[in-house]
């Protein structure tokens, strides 16, 4: 591998570090609660050196949105691209949504105490779903297919949209302020059942 490349790679995975940890950070201690300085003492790293991969807080703020955006976007990607049925699909993207609750809070709760609460951060530059694209776009895939094939009612997008991701956002919030009689994944099935119902013709 030439240096210049290894030297990227190497400056990926450090931003990649940087993006994961003041996300926990944020999401534990508040947006305007956690400093700069904060983030690169949990990193073991200089504040200068910090500013040198993001110029600001709210920089890093909008970065790991599109970074967590990215990650989920990704996952339902994989269930859009199943030969299945749309029932199926449902099902599988609500655990894809759970499981990655589960395995990564941090990404989730940034999402839900963050982003959605201090709005004003995102506004330059992160303006409507700018830094939720990836997953907005998924959601939209998913539901236009089903009204094209006639398996959803044509319904008004953020309808729809708030249908789909509004339980599986309510049912982590009440998770992680654990107040739920039984594990995450053992509503899976019930919560697909919700959206399933609501979505179809």
């Amino acid at each position: 591998m030439p240096r210049y490349a290894n030297t990227e790679k190497l400056k990926e995975e450090k931003k990649e570090k940087i993006i994961r940890t003041a996300c926990k950070l944020f999401a534990q201690k508040g947006y305007h609660n956690t400093t700069m300085p904060d983030i690169a003492k949990a990193l073991n790293m200089s504040v200068g050196n910090l500013y040198n991969y993001f110029p600001s807080k709210e920089e890093l703020a909008k970065e790991i949105m599109i970074y967590t955006s990215k990650l989920l976007g990704e996952k339902l990607r994989k269930v859009n691209e199943l030969d299945t049925d749309f029932y199926e699909k449902t099902k599988l993207l609500v655990k894809s949504f759970l499981e990655t609750a589960i395995e990564e809070p941090e990404l989730i709760n940034y999402f839900l105490k963050v982003y959605l609460v201090n709005r004003e951060v995102f506004r330059d530059g992160c303006e409507g779903f700018a830094c939720v694209s990836d997953v907005v776009t998924e959601i939209t895939i998913f539901v236009s297919d089903g009204v094209e094939k006639g398996i959803f009612r044509n319904q008004d997008f953020f309808t729809a949209f708030v249908t789909v991701m509004g339980p599986l956002g309510g049912i982590v919030f009440l998770h992680n302020e654990g107040l739920l009689d039984k594990p995450l994944m053992d509503y899976a099935d019930e919560l697909a059942e919700n959206i399933w119902r609501a979505l179809r013709v």
